[in-house]
């Protein structure tokens, strides 16, 4: 049985911030415009990648993939 993670504030607002741009940019590339043989680059909000940096820096997640994915897999596992 997983268990589940319990996630500091700032550790849950970097998760919420990254999902938060993983679903832009699911968005933009599912949500592309224009003839289907020219893909368009995705465009993401610069706005949304700063609140992910900025989130993953104060919860001390920056350049530390591995706790975050570790603490992703743990949130995402709460029933």
């Amino acid at each position: 049985m997983p268990t589940t993670a319990v996630l500091a504030d700032r550790e849950r607002a970097a998760v919420q911030a990254c999902l938060r741009l993983l679903h832009t940019v699911r968005a933009a590339f599912a949500h592309g415009s224009g003839p289907p043989d020219v893909p368009l680059p995705p465009v993401v909000p610069p706005a949304v990648l700063a609140e992910a940096e900025q989130a993953l820096a104060a919860a001390g997640l920056a350049g530390n993939e591995e706790a975050f994915f570790r603490l992703l897999r743990g949130w995402g596992a709460r029933g």
